[in-house]
């Protein structure tokens, strides 16, 4: 029986993955992996990292838990995989099952043939509308020597940097360029920082973070073209002035790689990307394909999504290489899940936004709770804030955003874990969690969320968030904002407006007399615990107007008098 020929097209994250994983499951397989570059399997998620000093050596991106650099010699004496780099696969004959190459270096043509062929043709940077975008110091951050020439400019003594975007990209190397002490700007054309990740009142807190750090963030920016002197990078021209620079990163996000499945007739779905199967087939059932090329399915809508990923492109490779080898493993789809670290901030978001929900005409509630990432007693404890997304009918769990320098990370995960198998609030609310004073409160911050959730459902909690509320404020809305914090408190910090009222919660039952019962009145605290409680103490004397403000103070993304 002849062996099996498995041709993989892409060496950096699916390619590799799919093809280690065939040879796990097919000892006698033929397996190629045709690569245009010269670098394999590196992890460009670090790149951020080696700009900053946090990674000494890029072939660091490139090596396995054990030390060994994972080069063509690697794939074949460990792997039995034959690597061809350098190579450009510039067709696919489907009738006669063979790839078209040439090589790069030398132009010499030749043809690969295949009974299984696999598509991590992964994606490229986009690339900006406005002119100067080639000149000398404008860069990408798309392949290890992207970063390599960004840490020699930063070593030849490029003083001020621009970054173009404020997506995940943007954000990570803002502070790598910061950390080498580079005075940096980062210019964003849509309202908010990591738009398509936060919603604008969970992204605030992160912009109000970065600047604090010494970032300049200019959001809600266009830029008109990039200048030079010398054709070396000067200076970005925005609508709102001239930005001084010596280094530009353009990071205005990525397009799949698909002119090679277009050219060979393969089907494209409705996000630009390469259309696939729950197998991971395209419309040609021997070829296969993974990675930043290609759409998926939103686990919880169903519909297409484009979301290219280092954790999604090593999963679908785990899928390809089973189904190439004889298996029939499915792949589910996606959630969006990503974390980042953004100076010592912590950020992530799963599933779906409250932005997402408005857009798709899904009917939600949400809850703003900031609070404590562990036992707040305890010496090491740090702030986060959740934003938890909820399905109006049945609480089903839809989303979860998370930012602070306390321990984000699991409660995301924990969230996608919720959301993966169909959880509501109260289910979430009921898992039995981990608690010890150095890990989690005794009932997590998630929980809190949830449970909050819950209680508008029921119809017990009524609130605005701080933004709805600053918007009332703004235009001269008639209402009493009552701060029922400690009087220490609320001399130390405050939020001044005459329509404030002080009474701390204590003292609510015995001064409610106090207040009007002809106006509606906003509760609120540091966190809105309290201010929870405020409304249900004024409820039950007899007011009928009363919300909380959902946050507090410490969700409050606003200036406020100390």
């Amino acid at each position: 029986m002849e062996p099996n020929r498995i041709v993989v097209i892409g060496g950096v994250a699916c390619g590799p993955k799919a093809a280690a994983r065939a040879r796990r499951r097919d000892p006698n397989a033929e397996i190629t992996i045709i690569e245009r570059g010269e670098l394999l399997s590196y992890a460009g998620c670090g790149m951020p990292y080696y700009i900053q000093g946090e990674i000494e050596t890029a072939d660091e991106l490139m090596m396995t838990s054990a030390g060994g650099l994972r080069d063509a010699a690697f794939f074949k004496s460990v792997k039995a995989v034959n690597v061809m780099s350098r190579t450009l696969a510039e067709s696919i004959d489907r009738n006669r099952k063979v790839v078209e190459i040439v090589s790069i270096e030398t132009g010499e043509k030749n043809e690969v043939p295949y009974d299984k062929l696999v598509l991590a043709t992964g994606a490229d940077a986009v690339v900006p509308p406005f002119p100067g975008a080639n000149l000398k110091g404008v860069f990408r951050l798309s392949h290890p020597y992207d970063a390599e020439g960004i840490k020699r400019a930063v070593a030849d003594g490029c003083k001020e940097a621009a970054i173009i975007g404020a997506g995940l990209i943007g954000m990570e190397v803002a502070e790598a360029l910061v950390t080498n002490g580079l005075c940096v700007t980062v210019i964003e054309m849509l309202p908010s920082v990591v738009p398509a990740l936060l919603d604008p009142e969970v992204a605030a807190h992160l912009e109000k973070h970065i600047i604090s750090k010494g970032v300049t963030v200019m959001t809600g920016t266009r830029v008109e073209s990039i200048e030079g002197d010398d054709d070396t990078v000067s200076a970005v021209i925005t609508d709102k002035g001239r930005v001084s620079a010596q280094l530009v990163l353009v990071a205005i996000g990525v397009k799949p790689n698909v002119k090679l499945a277009i050219d060979a007739g393969l089907e494209i779905g409705e996000t630009g990307a390469i259309k696939v199967n729950e197998f991971l087939q395209t419309s040609d059932p021997s070829i296969y394909a993974g990675g930043d090329c290609v759409e998926n399915v939103n686990r919880i809508t169903g519909r297409p999504i484009y979301v290219p990923l280092g954790s999604t492109a090593n999963r679908h490779g785990r899928v390809i290489g089973d189904n190439v080898t004889g298996g029939s493993s499915r792949f589910e789809g996606v959630l969006g899940t990503v974390v980042f670290k953004a100076f010592n901030f912590n950020v992530g978001r799963v599933g779906l936004s409250e932005s997402d929900c408005k857009k798709q005409g899904i009917p939600y509630v949400t809850a703003l709770v900031p609070g404590p990432d562990r036992a707040h007693y305890y010496p090491t404890v740090k702030p986060v804030i959740l934003k938890l997304v909820a399905q109006a009918e049945t609480g089903r769990v839809l989303g979860l955003q998370a930012v602070g320098p306390g321990d984000v990370v699991k409660r995301i995960d924990v969230a996608a874990t919720a959301i993966s198998f169909g959880a509501n609030v109260r289910d979430l609310s009921s898992l039995d969690l981990g608690y010890a004073p150095p890990y989690s409160s005794a009932v997590d911050i998630l929980q809190h969320a949830a449970n909050v959730i819950d209680n508008k459902l029921v119809g017990l909690a009524k609130s605005y968030s701080p933004v709805e509320v600053k918007r009332r404020i703004d235009v001269g809305d008639d209402f009493v904002l009552l701060d029922v914090r400690t009087l220490r408190e609320f001399e130390e910090m405050a939020l001044r407006d005459k329509r404030v009222v002080h009474i701390p919660l204590g003292k609510l039952r015995e001064r409610a007399a106090e207040l009007p019962r002809d106006k509606e009145i906003i509760t609120f605290c540091k966190v809105s615990l309290r201010g929870w409680e405020a409304q249900r103490i004024l409820e039950g004397e007899g007011f009928t107007k009363v919300a909380f403000m959902e946050g507090g103070l410490a969700a409050w993304p606003y200036p406020l008098e100390t």
